[in-house]
């Protein structure tokens, strides 16, 4: 693909022609301030890595410099955070909508069913989640041909990287404010990000909402966690700024140490638990016995603030995306029409695969559609001529299961020049970026408490990849130079 800028972007240098000598230091710097400013992954290949912090450090990849993006375009990501936010919380309100809407994908996806479950004995023992924490992140690309912001996805359950994108972000500031000069570039056109202090913000007075001194908040995370320091900058947040105690288990370990007493309080190794912040629990892979699924349930049932809730987990699966995007269904759930008007301007085109005219069209174009299953994380979707060839072979089949896909169609943002670094190595790419926005919400019975964009995240990837996490290796972490 050939390079393109728009006018927006010709503010950026082309990054691969900056001086080599330039570069050379500015990666050096780059390296030892990450290391220092705790822009860490652990590393898969040394063992404890993921269990014992400190053991098997490395970088997180991320991108020497930020990428071009038009600030027009930023604000409007920024505005729908909170109607998004206030969105999920109305969408789990309404039972019936989860149930029905999901009921084919039910039969098809084994994984959604059992949430469904989960979620239908709550409707029966009629249970009220009085205090209601969302920590969302809603992803957007901005499509080159029509130049509108289209929403990617809406993550409800585990929106990771509200920790280390804020370091990336200080950590282009950092280096802008020094290399800045040579290239051209303004350290100020970096938005500052939160992220971190907002979530922790959002925790910490769920935690109040609760009000039981000395509960603690328990973060259910993975066996081996990668990711793990993204999540401890939450958690040292909590403890220096409120005086919050954080525990962190599995689910297997939930199960095992998990109690649930009469009046609903949870204890986990005899702690009780005011808020369960679910780092794990979005895929089948964290499910491998019925252990985890006992726990789940257990969690579920008890009085403790569920960030996510089952109802808010389900509101974030690709078929109800796929069903707010129909006519009419946003105002079922929202009043306000401005709001409403905003929300369908950045929803791409979706379809459920029970409509013969677009499997036909995605048969004949499949490098016009992405065919997405029920599941959080990178490494799921099926791109190109893979769609087609799914898509005959379920036509063949005659299976129930095209009801576990959806239909999305692809989006193609501008191509810009990136300088990426993983392992520290230096990669000169030609890539495209997915903005994240995150938004924090919660409410007590009627009253809302929060309802705020809490910080952002840009994530970068080789143009040639379809997919896009920087935890599954196919992306690097990355912000936003304001054009």
């Amino acid at each position: 693909m050939s390079q393109q800028h728009d006018a927006d972007s010709s503010v950026i240098l082309d990054y691969h022609h900056i001086d080599e000598q330039i570069l050379q230091n500015m990666v050096y710097d780059a390296l030892v301030w990450a290391s220092l400013h705790g822009l860490v992954l652990a590393h898969k290949s040394i063992q404890r890595s993921g269990s014992v912090p400190g053991v098997g450090l490395v970088h997180a990849p991320f991108s020497v410099l930020p990428t071009a993006f038009p600030e027009n375009h930023w604000r409007q990501a920024c505005d729908l955070a909170p109607i998004f936010n206030e969105l999920v919380d109305r969408v789990s309100l309404d039972g019936k909508f989860l149930q029905e809407s999901l009921s084919r994908t039910k039969k098809a996806d084994e994984f959604t069913s059992r949430l469904l479950d989960i979620h239908s004995k709550m409707l029966e023992i009629n249970k009220k989640e009085d205090i209601r924490l969302g920590l969302h992140r809603s992803d957007y690309m901005l499509d080159e041909q029509t130049k509108s912001l289209l929403q990617v996805e809406l993550n409800t359950v585990s929106s990771a990287f509200a920790g280390l994108s804020c370091v990336v972000s200080e950590l282009h500031r950092s280096i802008l404010s020094h290399y800045g000069k040579f290239i051209g570039l303004d350290s100020g056109k970096v938005p500052s990000n939160s992220a971190t202090s907002q979530y922790a913000e959002a925790l910490a007075k769920a935690w109040t909402e609760y009000n039981l001194p000395g509960s603690v908040i328990l973060f259910v995370v993975q066996a081996e966690e990668q990711n793990m320091y993204d999540q401890h900058f939450l958690s040292v947040v909590l403890r220096e700024r409120y005086g919050i105690t954080t525990i962190r288990k599995t689910l297997a370990e939930a199960d095992q140490q998990g109690e649930l007493l009469p009046d609903g309080t949870l204890l986990v190794d005899g702690q009780h638990i005011a808020v369960i912040y679910f780092r794990a629990g979005y895929t089948p892979a964290d499910y491998p016995s019925e252990s985890e699924w006992k726990a789940r349930l257990l969690m579920e049932q008890s009085s403790a603030i569920k960030c996510p809730s089952i109802s808010y987990h389900l509101v974030g699966t690709k078929k109800i995306q796929q069903e707010l995007a129909k006519p009419n269904v946003l105002e079922r759930f929202l009043e306000n029409k401005d709001d409403i008007a905003k929300l369908r301007k950045c929803f791409a085109g979706l379809w459920s695969l029970d409509e013969p005219d677009i499997v036909r069209k995605a048969i004949e174009s499949p490098e016009l559609f992405v065919m997405k299953p029920q599941r959080e994380g990178g490494g799921n979707n099926i791109y190109g001529d893979a769609v087609r060839e799914t898509l005959q072979k379920m036509q063949k089949a005659g299976s129930q299961e095209d009801a576990a896909y959806i239909l999305m169609q692809r989006i193609f943002p501008n191509i810009s020049a990136a300088i990426m670094l993983r392992n520290g190595s230096l990669h000169k790419e030609n890539a495209v970026s997915e903005l994240g926005i995150f938004g924090a919400y919660l409410r007590s019975k009627d009253k809302v408490i929060l309802n705020n964009q809490s910080g952002y995240l840009l994530r970068t990837k080789v143009s040639s990849s379809d997919e896009g996490g920087v935890a599954a290796g196919f992306a690097v972490l990355d912000s936003v130079y304001l054009t």
